[in-house]
């Protein structure tokens, strides 16, 4: 296969895969997003490497674990000596160009209003410069959901037309270049600011209930419980609060997200329009940052869980020179994959420092490249933004069972293929305990590997692991550093002040 030197980035934001069609949810209106899949490659089993704006992006736009990055949450940015793939693309003489939402700057939600080096400032356009045109009046109306429905709403105000806008433009001036474009939504994430006939479209649809919603979270972490509001004592949650998860009362704020959704489909379909008309080549990769939960489990908005209504994400990849379409790839790949999968195609050398797998030789192929996946939840509890508790989280999944850390709980155990909805916790079943084994010593491994700075004896040492080795002060008796490459001085090794050669010494 030969290099790729033309790249388009699309990602939604809060965009759960059942909220396309083509992943089998008819009643989800994506008619653009879905003519993507029926043309290329659709992953069935793409994973957040974690659950949150701010992270997710880390990980994608790092190719790192966000634990590496600095930016465990939204309101912490990655470190001064993270560089991210515009800069290295840009090192390598490709145009790079980030148009939409950042958040990885470390200011509030809308961002710093300033290019980073590596990306063309001309096209720079993250949500505070989106403000910074309106009025006052004018932005507050942009984040207040009811504007759809007392002031309306054109499509010209809202931020994802504006985007495309942008997008579109860099397409018809420079598609002649190597290039990568990333086009990064807010939408569908609330306030759903779309016109109101988008919404109107769904205001009989509600939000159907599954057994995951039926959860007592009997046998589940005690964070999960105090989340879902119940009680000390209290076993099961009443209809009506299902009623509510489920419906947002009313059903009001489902109907504004799903229009939303379908308003950003349109405007990813007039990206893919100008791809067709100015770069037919260019690989097109669609995602979305994390899921979001509609009461599964008692559970709102996202948070430090594991389930697949916030990890299990939509992927589609696209590229005119691949002879099979409508491929269905169901094998488990992660976010962290598709920093090395870009680097791959581009023909440019995969940075030491990524710690996830090219996908390319799996497209299209049928073989599986990872055993594995794995995520993260690294600070803040439901204020994201803030400050508040403290849940640290790590999962390991295998295509079949999940295996889920929460280091200050309990943990969790998943049979996806007979619990698709992850209602049974099988930590305790002893039925299970070669599985669990086996995933829990990869995700140790995992975490040494990729210098989680959380690992410890605490990570080995849970209640079901009879056969941990006892706990000591040093652990595993070994650190890594960073990995040495161009971007900074090069690290010095601990005990010799020279050169590091290697990025594992021993404590």
């Amino acid at each position: 296969m030969k290099n790729i030197r033309k790249v388009v980035f699309i990602m939604t934001d809060t965009q759960r895969k059942d909220m396309v069609g083509c992943y089998g949810h008819p009643q989800m209106k994506t008619p653009y997003i879905d003519a993507l899949a029926e043309e290329g490659i659709r992953f069935d089993r793409a994973y957040s490497a974690q659950p949150v704006c701010q992270p997710a992006r880390a990980a994608l736009f790092t190719g790192l674990y966000p634990h590496s990055t600095g930016g465990w949450t939204n309101s912490m940015g990655i470190g001064q000596d993270v560089q991210h793939i515009g800069q290295r693309l840009t090192d390598h003489g490709i145009h790079t160009a980030y148009v939409g939402k950042w958040h990885l700057d470390g200011g509030d939600y809308f961002g710093m209003g300033r290019c980073p080096d590596g990306w063309d400032a001309q096209y720079w356009y993250d949500m505070r410069t989106y403000l910074e045109e309106l009025t006052p009046e004018e932005r507050i109306a942009s984040r207040d959901p009811n504007t759809i429905h007392t002031v309306g709403v054109e499509k010209s105000f809202t931020y994802g037309y504006r985007c495309t806008n942008r997008a579109i433009d860099f397409l018809e001036k420079h598609h002649a270049e190597d290039f990568f474009l990333v086009v990064s939504y807010d939408e569908p994430h609330d306030p759903y600011l779309a016109p109101e006939a988008y919404s109107e479209a769904y205001k009989e649809y509600r939000v159907p209930v599954t057994p995951a919603h039926l959860d007592n979270l009997e046998h589940k972490p005690q964070h999960q419980k105090v989340w879902a509001g119940l009680k000390r004592g209290e076993v099961k949650r009443s209809q009506e609060r299902i009623d509510e998860a489920t419906n947002y009362g009313k059903g009001i704020g489902h109907q504004l997200l799903f229009g939303c959704n379908t308003f950003v489909d349109e405007e990813i379909g007039r990206v893919v329009e100008a791809i067709e008309q100015y770069a037919p080549d260019a690989l097109i990769i669609y995602t979305s940052d994390h899921g979001v939960f509609f009461g599964e489990h008692g559970l709102c908005a996202k948070g430090p869980a594991m389930y697949d209504e916030i990890t299990n994400i939509p992927l589609i990849m696209k590229c005119k020179g691949w002879e099979q379409k409508g491929i269905v790839d169901s094998h488990p790949v992660s976010h962290i994959d598709l920093a090395p999968t870009i680097f791959d195609f581009m023909g440019v050398p995969i940075p030491k420092m990524f710690v996830g797998q090219s996908l390319k030789e799996q497209i299209g192929t049928g073989k599986r490249v990872k055993d594995h996946i794995c995520m993260e939840f690294g600070r803040y509890e439901v204020d994201h933004d803030g400050f508040g508790g403290i849940q640290i989280v790590r999962a390991i999944f295998d295509g079949r069972y999940k295996l889920v850390i929460n280091l200050l709980t309990s943990d969790e155990l998943y049979d996806l293929q007979d619990d698709p909805y992850e209602v049974n916790n099988l930590i305790e079943n002893t039925k299970y305990e070669a599985i669990r084994n086996k995933l829990h010593n990869a995700l140790l491994e995992e975490m040494n590997r990729t210098r989680d700075p959380f690992r410890g004896y605490y990570w080995e040492d849970r209640p079901w692991r009879t056969d941990s080795a006892e706990p000591t002060w040093s652990y595993t008796g070994f650190t890594r550093q960073k990995e040495n490459e161009e971007y900074e001085p090069r690290q010095l090794d601990y005990t010799t002040g020279l050169e590091m050669k290697e990025a594992v010494r021993s404590k």
